[in-house]
Order: structure tokens, then sequence, then C-alpha cells
């Protein structure tokens, strides 16, 4: 009796020490991943090696001085939880109703997304507005919500458009890798007849699906316990959980067309969730996916071939002025 009682208190301090154990890791992996600090985990990831040729573009590209040199306005939005979000928009150089709203990725700002903005607005002759997504740039907030949170600031982001471009405005929403996510996750929203189109490169099914991949990946850990504690202290510090913030739940109800780009080299975001995404889109989708293409440099890699799709795609689906 005596020797039962003793292992059965060696069984309940084992099972202890590993709930101790699952809520430090939950609490490190949310702030690891999730809280606004500077991140330091993903340098020396191997699946976020940039080709030489896309780094070439990504640093010295032109873009980069285009932007520069733009007179953009900075527009400010206070958000639903009460942030002050950065918005930083630019006219036309002809009046025009077209608008391309741009959403970066993890640990970007707004002007990253001068890379494609510079084709909408030299080319296409698009107005054009980029944001820092809550969290990240001169916008406010002390977490990354990975998209979800942010797929309503750009409810009201489309709807800043709509007031400055009035009612005939045709609204383009163009996203890469947790960008892309954003604009996934707001597809499946009561959107406003003005928004046309979606363009989503790179971006993962849901939260939980990717921090799922990436601790097998990076950390060679199971997903349980942990991930589902985690999604439970994110539920606490930031008020949603890792799978609610679903992309691929979203897209089921989307009802506008989506253009989808993905690098069949792409490690870090699997190629497989673009296509699972795509498979599940309720609206009309177009799925491009590039060889040789790691995690967001098709654009910098396959800039032709990519820039044809996205024209194909814009006038099957945006009125010709």
């Amino acid at each position: 009796m005596l020797k039962k009682k003793r292992w059965m208190k060696i069984g309940i301090g084992f099972l202890v020490t590993l709930l101790i154990i699952n809520i430090i890791a939950s609490f490190y992996f949310y702030d690891l991943a999730i809280k606004r600090e500077q991140k330091d985990f993903l340098q020396d990831n191997d699946d976020l090696v940039v080709s030489t040729d896309a780094m070439d573009v990504f640093l010295r590209g032109g873009w980069r001085e285009w932007i520069d040199n733009q007179d953009f306005e900075y527009w400010e939005m206070q958000s639903f939880d009460d942030l002050r979000l950065q918005g930083y928009y630019l006219e036309a150089e002809k009046p025009t109703d077209k608008t391309v709203i741009f959403a970066h990725g993890y640990l970007g700002r707004a002007r990253d997304m001068g890379l494609y903005g510079q084709h909408y607005y030299e080319d296409l002759g698009y107005n054009m507005l980029t944001v820092d997504l809550r969290g990240h740039g001169q916008s406010e907030g002390d977490y990354i919500g990975f998209g979800w949170h942010s797929r309503l600031d750009m409810l009201d982001w489309i709807e800043r458009v709509i007031e400055e471009q009035g009612k005939d405005s045709e609204i383009v929403l163009h996203g890469l890798s947790m960008g892309a996510a954003t604009v996934l996750m707001t597809s499946g929203e009561d959107l406003p007849d003005q928004v046309q189109a979606i363009v989503a490169d790179s971006s993962y099914t849901s939260v939980y699906d990717l921090f799922d991949y990436q601790m097998s990946r990076m950390f060679n850990l199971p997903s349980f316990p942990i991930l589902p504690t985690t999604s439970l202290v994110t539920q606490a510090k930031s008020d949603f959980s890792l799978k609610e913030a679903s992309a691929l739940d979203q897209v089921k109800k989307a009802e506008l067309p989506i253009l989808y780009f993905h690098g069949r080299n792409d490690d870090f975001v699997p190629t497989r969730m673009a296509k699972e995404l795509y498979n599940n889109t309720n609206s009309d989708a177009t799925i491009k996916t590039f060889d040789e293409s790691s995690h967001g440099e098709a654009f910098a890699i396959y800039r032709e071939e990519y820039i044809n799709v996205l024209n194909q795609f814009l006038k099957q689906h945006i009125n010709e002025e």
C-alpha cells in the first residue's frame, strides 16, 4: 500500500512537472513569435535564406529609390481596440477610381510593398495605400496578430479609401506572407462592393497550422501539448486563438476573385498551404506557383511572368476605364 502511494506521488509529481514545463514553454513561444519585440530567432533560419538574385532586388532594386522619392500622404486611423495605425497614401498621377491596398509580411513595414507598388502606380496607374500592420512600423500594438485582428483594420482602411475616392472606387487588396493571410482573412468578411479582387502571395492556411509546421521544422518539437497551451496564452494576452486566426476558414466564405502566388521551394510556408487555400476558396480562384522560388521571392526572380499573370487577373476582374 505504501509502495503504491509512493508511486502515485511520483506520478503526480511527474505530471505537475510536465504541466509547469508546458506552461513555461507556451509563454516562451508567445514571446518568441507574437509579442512585439526584436526577433532574432529567424536570422539563422535556413528556410529564409534568400537567393542571390532575389537579395539583389530586395536590397538594391530601383524600387527603393522610387518609394523614397514619392510624396506619400500620412493617414492615421484609430482601430476598433483604440490603437493608432499608420498608412501611407499615394494618389495616381492621373485621376482614377482604382486603388491597391497593400499588407506587408511578418516583421516588415509598409514601405516594403513598394516592390509591388511601383508596378501598380507607374504601369497600371493605380492609387496606392500601403499600411503598417498593427504591431509593426509606426503603428501601435504590443503583439503581432498574424492577420486576424488586422483583417478588421483592413475593413477600416477600405472605408477610408472609399471616403477619399468616392463610391465608384475599385479596390484591390494585395498582401505578402502574413499580409497575404491578412487579406485572405479579410476576404471572409462582409466587404463593400468597391473591393473587387484579392492577391495573396505566400500565405499560410492558419496561424495554428503555421506554428505546428514550424515547431516541428525549427525546434523538432511536437505541437501537443505546447501549441494548444500557447493558443490559450495568446487568447488571454492578445484576445485571439491560434485556430480561429484562419485564412482557410475565411476563403471558404469569400465572394471575391482571389489570385494566389507561391514559390514551389518555399520551406518556410509550404506550398501545400497555398494549394489547400486555392482548393477551398468559395469564389473564383487562380493559382500560380514558381519553380526555384523560396518564400516571397517570386516577384523578384520571375518579375515578368508574375506581372503577366497579375495583369491578366486584374484585367479580368477590374473594370477598364
